[in-house]
């Protein structure tokens, strides 16, 4: 075995620490900019809401108007702040665009400091941090029926390393979005994957308040399936939401105004489908449907 000098592995270890540092930052890095880009979304549909509004008073003051009912100035009032209303929506975009366009410049950040501490962890192993110089590998995960998961490799010092795998025995389960390439460096609490159960699926159909006086759980539905040319499944109404949809909405309808207009709202109702899947007609989450409920 090559003898290997005191100074040059210190150099080594000096050099991982200092990439784990960078790494360290650089996430921090991605995270702000998607944190920026998530305020900026927030910041543009709250401004869409209140341009939404303002064109809508704008509406109602022109028919005011036209009837001589309120003065000219008023109109004039509700017109400018509908016009500035539509302006912030316009800087809202831009804002959005421009945070949209630091995601991917920070990401790249990321990348680049990824690929530095795996060439440093490369140049450790060649100075000869591990006894057999072997033991930079992710161990194996071992699974039993019905389970799934990652293991730490505890044999290095560094950043842990995880080997992943997917138990295809536990159930259909389709991988999405997926953020981890083989031998990759991540850290505990890093999202990997999204593991979608196509076996376990359920409509959420938002009926108007008015259809609710008969419903109840438990009685017979047929769902109509546009992906698949109307293909009917059958289901049974579960439950029924103890609010309606707008209840729950980021801006919820406010209506302490005088100008209080009665809007119908819609209320949603679970819809669990009965017998077992069609392995050749799996409902994917995000669907559209058309749901009848038999209310006799």
């Amino acid at each position: 075995m090559t003898t290997v000098t005191t100074s040059r592995l210190s150099a080594a270890q000096a050099n991982v620490q200092a990439a784990e540092a960078g790494l360290a930052a650089a996430r921090k890095e991605v995270d702000a900019a998607h944190a920026q880009l998530a305020a900026a979304q927030a910041r543009q549909r709250e401004a869409q809401a209140r341009a939404t509004l303002a064109q809508q008073n704008l509406a109602r003051m022109k028919q005011l108007v036209d009837r001589e009912e309120i003065s000219r100035q008023q109109y004039d009032t509700a017109e400018s702040e509908a016009l500035a209303a539509a302006a912030e929506v316009d800087v809202a975009r831009a804002t959005v665009a421009q945070a949209q366009q630091g995601v991917p410049v920070a990401e790249s950040h990321a990348a680049q400091a990824l690929a530095a501490l795996a060439q440093a962890q490369a140049g450790l192993r060649s100075a000869g941090s591990g006894p057999e110089g072997d033991r930079g590998e992710p161990s194996a995960v071992r699974l039993g029926p019905g389970q799934s998961g990652i293991e730490p490799d505890l044999g290095r010092a560094g950043p842990t390393q995880f080997a992943v795998h997917q138990n295809r025995g536990a159930g259909e389960r389709m991988v999405s979005r997926k953020t981890v390439e083989v031998g990759q460096v991540i850290q505990p609490g890093q999202p990997l994957l999204a593991l979608v159960p196509l076996e376990d699926t359920w409509i959420t159909a938002n009926f108007k308040e008015t259809q609710l006086n008969h419903m109840h759980p438990g009685q017979p539905a047929t769902i109509s399936v546009d992906a698949f040319g109307g293909r009917e499944y059958r289901g049974r109404v579960e439950s029924v939401a103890a609010a309606t949809g707008a209840r729950f909405s980021v801006l919820p309808p406010e209506n302490a105004s005088g100008n209080y207009v009665k809007v119908v709202q819609r209320v949603p109702v679970k819809i669990v489908l009965e017998g077992k899947p069609d392995p050749r007609h799996l409902l994917r989450p995000g669907m559209s449907v058309g749901v009848t409920v038999f209310t006799n």
